[in-house]
């Protein structure tokens, strides 16, 4: 039974219209139900209104009215968090999505992205340029809650997290100061927003610096059997190690589906995927890409230069809204071989559409100080995920159940460090395998400088530090 969502009186949704000159949508409201849909259909939550700021006034008045009423407060800018905390139950959002926008300003190479701004938005206005800021795949992704959680994609290994190239932040605190954070002002603050931002407050606007790059971004991508996967696995380790910042490779544990588009050979049965994304020169590919042809020959191989802008909007539609979905992931130094035959095994009995990756990291991420940012894991090597799709909430048990059977196998393989938009589970123990001890600390005392009463706590939330 879907439970209604707490209502405000009519005294305290009118006092609401009085302050904010946004929109405001109930449960009253024809629009409620489009309103309150998130990407991930897992979330089905119904919060009490939904307000759209176009001002950062009108988000520090939204704000004041939240802890007013003791009402959650909720976030929203591309509505894809993982765990569900663009939206939240009985409580107030904040939808950001009348605050799009991103300007570039080309001589001095900087891109300003308003706190609604969408991934594709910054993709296409540095473009315009031939510039780019690396971000994350899917354009409809929203530039801050990509940001304020570190910033993974195609492009990192080339030009670091999106957190590396973040050079400053309009922030509208819990007591509805409207707050710029940079290197020399707040720094401490702008410590803690590169990668856990979403505890301090809510990022209006963004500044970005940016790299030449594009038009085009190189591609190529090799299928095997799964019975290879231990010694592709080696290979794609091994090459991982002495790569060029411009490729960011790729190993992955598939089911070949739908057997349509696949060879014969493998069609229905479990894969191993390696591919690549090369940043650099087209004619540099063939020889910055040598040491993942060594091995088994594929069962099929393709690639090519794509537009940039168009690899980035190609899993647009794949990846659209209204699916359900589940992805965990953790960093790791490599894959112990009996892990690679578990997850073969796990891959041919599970959901069609579950999957295991590991990323290589590396380059210009792992180049950054570790304690420059509150983004934990630099040193790792590679990004280990599970994840899957679904649409029938009948399997939303099994479907999780896969993944974290998929991700305990690994887990002895764990290094410091996770990709906090890349887990749908949360809580305390959770966030600490995000940040780790020593910055939780810090991060602890930051928060009560900035959000004593912890008003902003659906995320992957840090306590205030006590006394």
């Amino acid at each position: 039974m879907v439970q209604a969502p707490a209502a405000l009186t009519v005294n305290q949704l009118s006092r609401l219209r009085d302050a904010f000159g946004g929109e405001i949508v109930t449960p009253a409201d024809d629009g409620y139900d489009e309103a309150r849909r998130l990407w991930n259909a897992v979330h089905d939550l119904r919060p009490a209104v939904v307000v759209r700021p176009t001002t950062t006034d009108e988000v520090a008045t939204a704000i004041r009215f939240a802890r007013d009423h003791d009402l959650v407060l909720a976030v929203r800018s591309g509505g894809h968090s993982a765990c569900g905390h663009s939206s939240c139950d009985g409580g107030l959002v904040v939808d950001l999505s009348r605050m799009r926008g991103v300007t570039v300003d080309a001589e001095r190479r900087i891109a300003k992205a308003n706190g609604g701004a969408l991934l594709g938005e910054l993709d296409v206005a540095a473009q315009a340029h031939g510039l780019v800021c690396p971000v994350g795949v899917i354009g409809h992704t929203g530039v801050a809650g990509l940001t304020l959680g570190g910033g993974v994609g195609r492009l990192q290994r080339h030009f670091g997290l999106t957190i590396d190239n973040l050079l400053a932040v309009e922030l509208v605190t819990a007591d509805g100061r409207v707050v710029r954070a940079n290197a020399t002002e707040e720094p401490d603050l702008f410590w803690g927003i590169r990668g856990a931002g979403w505890n301090f407050g809510i990022v209006t606007a963004f500044e970005f610096g940016l790299h030449p790059f594009g038009p085009d971004l190189h591609r190529g991508v090799r299928i095997y059997p799964a019975s290879v996967a231990r010694e592709m696995f080696d290979v794609f380790r091994e090459y991982a190690a002495e790569a060029p910042d411009t490729v960011s490779a790729i190993y992955g544990i598939n089911r070949a589906e739908p057997v349509a588009e696949y060879p014969e050979s493998v069609a229905g049965q479990p894969i191993v995927i390696v591919a690549f994304n090369h940043s650099g020169r087209a004619d540099a590919v063939e020889a910055d890409t040598a040491g993942l042809r060594r091995g088994t020959e594929p069962v099929s191989v393709s690639g090519g230069s794509q537009p940039y802008l168009e690899v980035q909007t190609a899993h647009d539609l794949a990846l659209g809204w209204g699916r359900r979905s589940f992805i965990k992931s953790l960093y790791a130094d490599g894959v112990r071989p009996e892990a690679v035959d578990e997850l073969v095994e796990l891959v041919a009995t599970g959901p069609a559409e579950a999957s295991f990756s590991v990323t290589s990291q590396g380059g210009a991420i792992a180049r950054v100080d570790e304690d420059a940012t509150a983004f934990t894991g630099r040193a790792a090597r590679f990004d280990l995920s599970a994840d899957t799709s679904w649409d029938d909430a009948a399997d939303d048990e099994a479907n999780r159940a896969w993944v974290r059977r998929a991700m305990a196998i690994v887990e002895a393989d764990a290094t410091e460090g996770r990709y906090s938009n890349g887990n749908s589970d949360e809580g305390p123990a959770e966030t600490r395998a995000f940040y780790g001890d020593a910055k939780v600390v810090r991060l602890a005392q930051l928060k009560r400088a900035w959000d004593p009463e912890n008003v902003f706590r659906l995320n992957h939330n840090v306590a205030p530090a006590e006394g």
